[in-house]
Protein backbone atom coordinates (compact mmCIF):
# COMPACT_ATOMS: atom_id res chain seq x y z
CA UNK A 1 0.00 0.00 0.00
CA UNK A 2 2.40 2.56 -1.29
CA UNK A 3 0.18 4.71 -2.92
CA UNK A 4 -2.14 7.13 -1.42
CA UNK A 5 -5.06 6.27 -3.59
CA UNK A 6 -4.93 2.77 -3.66
CA UNK A 7 -5.26 2.70 -0.06
CA UNK A 8 -8.84 4.73 -0.30
CA UNK A 9 -10.56 1.91 -1.21
CA UNK A 10 -9.05 -1.91 -1.25
CA UNK A 11 -10.60 -5.01 -2.50
CA UNK A 12 -10.94 -7.85 -0.45
CA UNK A 13 -11.10 -10.20 -3.03
CA UNK A 14 -7.81 -11.54 -2.58
CA UNK A 15 -7.79 -11.59 1.12
CA UNK A 16 -7.02 -15.04 2.63
CA UNK A 17 -8.28 -14.33 6.21
CA UNK A 18 -10.48 -16.93 7.45
CA UNK A 19 -12.74 -15.43 9.85
CA UNK A 20 -13.69 -11.73 12.08
CA UNK A 21 -10.41 -12.38 14.48
CA UNK A 22 -7.71 -13.95 11.75
CA UNK A 23 -7.92 -17.49 13.79
CA UNK A 24 -8.85 -21.38 13.03
CA UNK A 25 -12.65 -22.10 12.42
CA UNK A 26 -14.54 -21.39 15.00
CA UNK A 27 -16.18 -24.61 17.25
CA UNK A 28 -19.23 -25.05 19.40
CA UNK A 29 -20.95 -27.97 21.29
CA UNK A 30 -24.12 -27.36 21.59
CA UNK A 31 -25.49 -26.77 25.01
CA UNK A 32 -28.88 -28.29 26.42
CA UNK A 33 -30.60 -24.54 26.57
CA UNK A 34 -29.92 -24.20 23.25
CA UNK A 35 -31.26 -27.80 21.75
CA UNK A 36 -34.49 -26.55 19.67
CA UNK A 37 -32.92 -23.89 17.94
CA UNK A 38 -32.48 -22.89 14.42
CA UNK A 39 -29.19 -23.23 12.98
CA UNK A 40 -29.00 -20.11 11.57
CA UNK A 41 -30.27 -18.35 15.03
CA UNK A 42 -27.04 -19.93 16.85
CA UNK A 43 -24.27 -19.09 14.71
CA UNK A 44 -25.73 -15.55 14.31
CA UNK A 45 -25.34 -15.13 18.08
CA UNK A 46 -22.42 -17.05 18.13
CA UNK A 47 -19.85 -14.39 16.16
CA UNK A 48 -18.66 -12.26 18.85
CA UNK A 49 -19.88 -8.57 19.53
CA UNK A 50 -23.12 -9.53 17.10
CA UNK A 51 -21.13 -8.38 13.73
CA UNK A 52 -23.01 -10.18 11.30
CA UNK A 53 -26.51 -10.33 10.11
CA UNK A 54 -28.94 -13.26 10.32
CA UNK A 55 -29.35 -13.22 6.45
CA UNK A 56 -25.56 -13.44 6.06
CA UNK A 57 -25.52 -16.03 8.18
CA UNK A 58 -28.04 -17.63 5.80
CA UNK A 59 -25.42 -16.94 2.91
CA UNK A 60 -22.87 -18.76 4.60
CA UNK A 61 -24.66 -21.88 6.20
CA UNK A 62 -25.72 -22.05 1.84
CA UNK A 63 -22.30 -21.75 0.34
CA UNK A 64 -21.42 -24.74 3.31
CA UNK A 65 -18.87 -22.45 5.43
CA UNK A 66 -21.27 -23.11 8.16
CA UNK A 67 -21.59 -27.30 8.65
CA UNK A 68 -23.12 -29.85 11.51
CA UNK A 69 -21.31 -32.99 12.27
CA UNK A 70 -18.98 -32.57 9.26
CA UNK A 71 -21.99 -31.98 7.03
CA UNK A 72 -23.78 -29.25 5.60
CA UNK A 73 -27.09 -28.48 6.39
CA UNK A 74 -29.94 -26.67 6.12
CA UNK A 75 -30.50 -22.71 7.70
CA UNK A 76 -33.64 -24.09 9.58
CA UNK A 77 -32.33 -27.17 10.88
CA UNK A 78 -33.05 -27.58 14.89
CA UNK A 79 -30.30 -28.57 16.45
CA UNK A 80 -29.87 -31.20 18.72
CA UNK A 81 -27.59 -31.55 21.77
CA UNK A 82 -23.85 -32.26 21.86
CA UNK A 83 -24.11 -31.17 17.96
CA UNK A 84 -20.56 -30.22 16.81
CA UNK A 85 -21.26 -26.71 15.05
CA UNK A 86 -18.39 -25.46 12.54
CA UNK A 87 -17.87 -21.92 11.23
CA UNK A 88 -15.44 -20.72 8.56
CA UNK A 89 -15.84 -17.42 8.48
CA UNK A 90 -15.88 -16.35 4.31
CA UNK A 91 -14.34 -12.79 3.92
CA UNK A 92 -16.85 -10.66 1.56
CA UNK A 93 -16.30 -10.99 -1.94
CA UNK A 94 -17.43 -6.96 -2.78
CA UNK A 95 -16.64 -4.79 0.22
CA UNK A 96 -13.87 -2.55 0.91
CA UNK A 97 -12.21 -0.59 3.14
CA UNK A 98 -12.13 3.10 2.91
CA UNK A 99 -9.46 5.85 4.38
CA UNK A 100 -11.28 8.20 6.66
CA UNK A 101 -10.43 11.20 8.18
CA UNK A 102 -10.60 10.27 11.54
CA UNK A 103 -8.39 12.39 14.77
CA UNK A 104 -5.38 10.20 15.96
CA UNK A 105 -3.78 10.56 19.14
CA UNK A 106 -0.57 9.64 18.50
CA UNK A 107 1.93 9.36 21.08
CA UNK A 108 5.02 8.14 18.40
CA UNK A 109 5.58 7.71 14.78
CA UNK A 110 8.19 7.39 12.35
CA UNK A 111 8.43 5.57 9.38
CA UNK A 112 8.54 1.97 10.67
CA UNK A 113 6.06 2.14 13.88
CA UNK A 114 3.26 4.31 14.87
CA UNK A 115 2.05 4.39 18.51
CA UNK A 116 -1.96 5.60 18.90
CA UNK A 117 -3.96 6.02 22.25
CA UNK A 118 -6.80 4.13 21.45
CA UNK A 119 -10.21 5.97 22.90
CA UNK A 120 -13.06 4.02 24.19
CA UNK A 121 -15.38 2.99 22.17
CA UNK A 122 -13.39 2.81 18.55
CA UNK A 123 -12.76 -0.61 17.15
CA UNK A 124 -9.08 -1.62 16.02
CA UNK A 125 -9.68 -3.19 12.79
CA UNK A 126 -12.85 -3.81 10.10
CA UNK A 127 -14.61 -6.93 10.64
CA UNK A 128 -17.35 -8.24 8.64
CA UNK A 129 -20.26 -6.13 8.90
CA UNK A 130 -18.09 -3.64 9.91
CA UNK A 131 -16.05 -1.81 8.01
CA UNK A 132 -16.00 2.14 8.78
CA UNK A 133 -14.92 4.52 11.86
CA UNK A 134 -11.89 2.09 13.12
CA UNK A 135 -8.47 2.49 13.91
CA UNK A 136 -7.64 0.64 10.82
CA UNK A 137 -9.64 3.50 8.65
CA UNK A 138 -7.73 5.92 10.30
CA UNK A 139 -4.68 4.83 10.01
CA UNK A 140 -4.86 4.51 6.15
CA UNK A 141 -5.75 8.26 5.71
CA UNK A 142 -3.25 9.20 8.16
CA UNK A 143 -0.06 6.77 7.20
CA UNK A 144 1.35 6.65 3.89
CA UNK A 145 1.95 3.15 3.91
CA UNK A 146 1.19 0.28 6.59
CA UNK A 147 2.06 -3.87 6.51
CA UNK A 148 0.38 -5.98 4.49
CA UNK A 149 0.93 -8.96 6.00
CA UNK A 150 -2.03 -9.18 8.13
CA UNK A 151 -4.22 -8.90 4.84
CA UNK A 152 -6.40 -5.76 3.57
CA UNK A 153 -8.82 -6.03 6.21
CA UNK A 154 -6.30 -5.60 8.88
CA UNK A 155 -3.28 -3.62 7.43
CA UNK A 156 -0.31 -2.62 9.66
CA UNK A 157 -2.35 -4.37 12.80
CA UNK A 158 0.53 -6.01 15.24
CA UNK A 159 -2.08 -6.32 18.09
CA UNK A 160 -5.57 -5.40 19.45
CA UNK A 161 -7.45 -4.31 22.19
CA UNK A 162 -11.25 -4.40 22.85
CA UNK A 163 -13.49 -1.89 21.90
CA UNK A 164 -14.16 -0.18 25.14
CA UNK A 165 -10.56 -0.71 26.42
CA UNK A 166 -9.20 3.03 26.07
CA UNK A 167 -4.86 3.29 25.35
CA UNK A 168 -1.93 2.44 23.64
CA UNK A 169 -1.82 0.12 20.29
CA UNK A 170 1.54 0.08 18.14
CA UNK A 171 0.68 -0.52 14.21
CA UNK A 172 3.92 -1.42 11.51
CA UNK A 173 4.40 0.85 8.68
CA UNK A 174 6.09 -1.94 6.83
CA UNK A 175 6.74 -5.82 6.63
CA UNK A 176 9.73 -6.12 8.32
CA UNK A 177 8.76 -3.58 11.31
CA UNK A 178 5.71 -6.23 11.42
CA UNK A 179 7.24 -9.54 11.67
CA UNK A 180 9.89 -7.95 14.39
CA UNK A 181 6.88 -6.48 16.36
CA UNK A 182 4.88 -9.85 15.99
CA UNK A 183 8.35 -11.99 17.28
CA UNK A 184 8.35 -9.84 20.11
CA UNK A 185 4.90 -10.46 21.25
CA UNK A 186 4.99 -13.99 20.35
CA UNK A 187 8.32 -14.19 22.57
CA UNK A 188 6.13 -12.24 25.71
CA UNK A 189 9.35 -9.50 25.58
CA UNK A 190 6.30 -6.64 24.95
CA UNK A 191 6.23 -4.54 27.91
CA UNK A 192 1.62 -3.65 28.41
CA UNK A 193 0.91 -2.10 31.66
CA UNK A 194 -3.04 -1.79 32.34
CA UNK A 195 -4.96 0.36 35.12
CA UNK A 196 -8.12 -1.28 35.92
CA UNK A 197 -10.36 -0.37 38.51
CA UNK A 198 -11.88 -3.88 39.94
CA UNK A 199 -14.91 -4.37 42.07
CA UNK A 200 -14.24 -5.63 45.48
CA UNK A 201 -10.88 -5.22 47.63
CA UNK A 202 -8.25 -7.08 46.62
CA UNK A 203 -6.71 -8.92 49.87
CA UNK A 204 -3.71 -8.79 48.27
CA UNK A 205 -0.49 -5.88 47.36
CA UNK A 206 0.79 -8.43 44.12
CA UNK A 207 -0.34 -11.30 42.58
CA UNK A 208 0.20 -13.73 39.43
CA UNK A 209 -3.00 -15.52 38.07
CA UNK A 210 -2.36 -18.21 35.84
CA UNK A 211 -4.90 -19.77 34.29
CA UNK A 212 -5.54 -20.89 30.73
CA UNK A 213 -8.38 -19.48 28.69
CA UNK A 214 -10.90 -20.60 25.96
CA UNK A 215 -14.34 -20.28 24.88
CA UNK A 216 -16.91 -20.50 27.46
CA UNK A 217 -19.35 -23.55 26.15
CA UNK A 218 -22.51 -21.99 28.38
CA UNK A 219 -22.01 -19.38 26.81
CA UNK A 220 -20.25 -18.70 22.92
CA UNK A 221 -19.60 -15.14 23.16
CA UNK A 222 -17.29 -14.94 25.70
CA UNK A 223 -14.13 -16.87 27.22
CA UNK A 224 -13.71 -18.37 30.40
CA UNK A 225 -11.18 -20.26 31.98
CA UNK A 226 -11.29 -23.98 31.20
CA UNK A 227 -8.89 -26.58 30.40
CA UNK A 228 -10.14 -28.29 27.38
CA UNK A 229 -9.27 -26.03 24.00
CA UNK A 230 -7.92 -23.47 26.02
CA UNK A 231 -4.46 -21.28 25.63
CA UNK A 232 -2.27 -20.83 28.72
CA UNK A 233 -2.65 -17.14 30.02
CA UNK A 234 -0.81 -14.90 32.62
CA UNK A 235 -1.44 -12.01 33.95
CA UNK A 236 0.50 -9.95 37.23
CA UNK A 237 -1.37 -7.62 39.35
CA UNK A 238 -0.44 -5.18 41.57
CA UNK A 239 -2.60 -3.01 43.58
CA UNK A 240 -2.24 0.75 42.46
CA UNK A 241 -5.17 2.67 44.95
CA UNK A 242 -7.97 1.54 47.11
CA UNK A 243 -11.42 2.66 47.61
CA UNK A 244 -13.33 -0.26 49.59
CA UNK A 245 -15.77 -1.82 47.75
CA UNK A 246 -13.44 -1.08 44.40
CA UNK A 247 -9.75 -1.48 43.94
CA UNK A 248 -7.62 0.13 41.37
CA UNK A 249 -4.76 -2.34 39.70
CA UNK A 250 -1.60 -2.08 37.53
CA UNK A 251 -2.21 -5.54 35.37
CA UNK A 252 0.87 -6.18 33.48
CA UNK A 253 0.36 -9.11 30.34
CA UNK A 254 2.52 -11.98 29.91
CA UNK A 255 0.79 -13.35 27.40
CA UNK A 256 -2.45 -11.89 25.29
CA UNK A 257 -5.23 -13.98 25.29
CA UNK A 258 -8.66 -12.73 23.55
CA UNK A 259 -10.63 -10.59 26.83
CA UNK A 260 -7.44 -11.57 29.04
CA UNK A 261 -7.81 -9.17 32.11
CA UNK A 262 -11.51 -9.28 32.11
CA UNK A 263 -11.52 -12.89 32.46
CA UNK A 264 -8.80 -13.53 35.10
CA UNK A 265 -10.25 -10.75 37.11
CA UNK A 266 -13.49 -12.73 37.08
CA UNK A 267 -11.98 -15.32 37.66
CA UNK A 268 -10.50 -14.77 41.01
CA UNK A 269 -13.84 -12.81 42.06
CA UNK A 270 -12.68 -9.28 41.31
CA UNK A 271 -14.25 -8.41 37.96
CA UNK A 272 -13.85 -5.39 36.15
CA UNK A 273 -15.89 -2.34 36.74
CA UNK A 274 -18.44 -1.27 33.97
CA UNK A 275 -17.76 -4.72 32.46
CA UNK A 276 -20.62 -5.51 30.39
CA UNK A 277 -19.60 -8.86 29.61
CA UNK A 278 -17.93 -9.92 33.02
CA UNK A 279 -18.47 -7.86 35.19
CA UNK A 280 -21.57 -6.90 38.12
CA UNK A 281 -24.87 -5.25 37.82
CA UNK A 282 -23.97 -2.84 40.57
CA UNK A 283 -21.27 -0.47 38.36
CA UNK A 284 -20.02 2.89 37.80
CA UNK A 285 -20.79 4.99 34.99
CA UNK A 286 -18.45 4.46 32.56
CA UNK A 287 -20.05 3.20 28.84
CA UNK A 288 -17.72 0.10 29.02
CA UNK A 289 -15.07 -2.16 31.34
CA UNK A 290 -12.69 0.53 33.85
CA UNK A 291 -9.69 -0.73 31.50
CA UNK A 292 -6.97 1.25 30.01
CA UNK A 293 -3.68 0.28 28.10
CA UNK A 294 -1.08 3.16 30.06
CA UNK A 295 2.46 1.50 29.45
CA UNK A 296 3.39 0.17 26.05
CA UNK A 297 6.99 -1.16 25.75
CA UNK A 298 9.30 -2.91 23.16
CA UNK A 299 12.61 -3.34 20.87
CA UNK A 300 12.31 -0.52 17.32
CA UNK A 301 12.60 -3.17 15.00
CA UNK A 302 15.20 -0.87 12.80
CA UNK A 303 17.50 0.68 15.75
CA UNK A 304 17.24 -2.33 18.54
CA UNK A 305 16.44 0.79 20.98
CA UNK A 306 14.15 -0.52 23.90
CA UNK A 307 11.25 2.20 23.53
CA UNK A 308 8.30 2.85 26.10
CA UNK A 309 5.18 5.01 26.18
CA UNK A 310 3.07 6.14 28.71
CA UNK A 311 -0.95 7.09 27.88
CA UNK A 312 -2.47 9.07 30.91
CA UNK A 313 -6.01 7.48 32.42
CA UNK A 314 -8.52 8.63 30.22
CA UNK A 315 -10.89 11.76 31.46
CA UNK A 316 -14.13 9.37 31.86
CA UNK A 317 -12.09 7.06 34.18
CA UNK A 318 -10.22 9.52 36.33
CA UNK A 319 -13.70 10.87 36.62
CA UNK A 320 -15.22 7.75 38.30
CA UNK A 321 -11.88 7.36 40.45
CA UNK A 322 -12.28 11.05 41.59
CA UNK A 323 -16.09 10.21 42.92
CA UNK A 324 -14.46 6.87 44.19
CA UNK A 325 -11.93 9.38 46.57
CA UNK A 326 -14.38 11.73 47.56
CA UNK A 327 -16.55 8.97 48.97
Amino acid sequence: MTDKNEMDKMSLLDNKESNLLGEEPLAFAVEETDAGERLDKYVTESIEEGTVSRTQVQEWIKSGAVLVNGRAVKANYKLAVADQVTVIIPEPEEAVIEAQQIPLDIVYEDSDVIVINKPRGMVVHPAVGHYSGTVVNALMYHCTDLSGINGVMRPGIVHRIDKDTSGLLMAAKNDLAHASLAAQLKEHSVTRKYLALVHGNMPHEHGTVDAPIGRDPKDRKMYTVIHKGSKHAVTHFQVVERFGDYTLLELKLETGRTHQIRVHMKYIEHPLAGDPLYGRNKTIGLKGQALHAAVLGFVHPRTGEYMEFEAPIPPDMEHELMILRQR
